[in-house]
């Protein structure tokens, strides 16, 4: 399995970005899903899962309200569309891959069985 995380970029306060993951190698539908950030001397953090067919959802307090996560099984990709971007957004996103049950908790625990490489996201003030 490969994970291609994109979309990354500079943006000002309050704008929108979108994040693309395209996952490559294995059937795309088996899998949940998950997006995470990092900041420099922190470790990587969940930000959101997203089951197989996308109808669960879930999202860290933090981004509640403000960020998307969703998937399109024709595509293979999923995406996290973010806006009202704020300077603590900043930060590398990487996406996730679980098949594994229970995959939800595993993404959660941050313990997916797949990364992909991530994508850089700055949010100026």
């Amino acid at each position: 399995v490969q994970l291609q995380a994109s979309g990354g970029g500079l943006v000002q306060a309050g704008d929108s970005l979108a994040l693309s993951c395209i996952f490559s190698g294995r059937s795309f539908d088996n899998y949940t899903l998950g997006w995470f950030r990092q900041t420099p001397g922190k470790e990587r953090e969940f930000q959101a899962h997203i089951n197989w067919n996308g109808a669960v959802t879930s999202y860290t307090g933090s981004i509640k309200g403000r960020f998307t996560i969703s998937r399109d099984n024709a595509k293979d990709t999923m995406y996290l569309q973010m806006s009202n971007l704020k300077p603590e957004d900043s930060a590398v996103y990487y996406c996730a891959a679980e098949n594994r049950d229970p995959a939800e908790l595993r993404i959660k625990k941050g313990e997916p069985r797949y990364w992909g490489q991530g994508t850089q996201v700055t949010v100026s003030s």
